[in-house]
């Protein structure tokens, strides 16, 4: 499988641009420090986490269509052609549908992956990344981040992803704090 390991990263990269590939690589490394003593199928983890957001690139995105629906859509007809059996692509599918879902009723791999996708919105990436979308719009970047600070810890499943998750909202916080200070509060 490794030419279809170097065919995904490459496509990813491809859809994705270096944004949609350094965002796997980041979810990749969290998922190593949230799965210690889990027990889950790795190939699984690495190809949901490749093809998660696909569905969200302009090659592939559909108006109306919410992201993780559309990349399981894509999925659910790239990964055949790959060679991948049926049952591995059902887990892929689950991994990617509840990719910015909560809730222990799905497989390990689906959580470590939707708890790795909130960590990666969470510290100061996840801030960086809601300033980035609206450089110019300072007051709904801020309030992009602070919705995040509220929701995303709930989604998480996992005690490690709860312990990082209490430490990037002190960094958010913090920051955040100095962002409105800086500014006057007046954007």
């Amino acid at each position: 499988m490794e030419t279809t390991r170097a065919e995904i990263v490459s496509l990813t990269e491809k859809y994705g641009g270096p944004w949609g590939l350094n965002h796997t690589r980041r979810l990749l490394k969290l998922i190593d420090i949230i799965s210690k003593g889990q027990d889950y199928d790795k190939e699984i983890v690495w190809v949901a986490a490749h093809l998660h957001d696909w569905g969200g690139y302009s090659t592939w995105a559909q108006e109306g269509v919410d992201h993780a629906v559309r990349s399981k859509q894509v999925a659910s007809q790239v990964l055949p052609q790959m060679g991948y059996s049926a049952k591995f692509i059902a887990k892929v599918l689950e991994c990617i549908e509840t990719h910015h879902l909560g809730g222990d009723d799905r497989c390990t791999e689906a959580k470590l992956l939707s708890d790795a996708d909130a960590l990666d919105f969470l510290g100061v990436v996840g801030v960086l990344r809601d300033f980035a979308k609206k450089p110019k719009d300072l007051k709904n970047a801020c309030a992009a981040v602070k919705k995040r600070m509220s929701q995303l810890p709930d989604l998480l499943c996992l005690q490690r992803s709860k312990a990082i998750a209490e430490l990037r909202l002190q960094e958010m916080s913090w920051l955040i704090d100095r962002f409105e200070e800086e500014t006057f509060r007046l954007y």
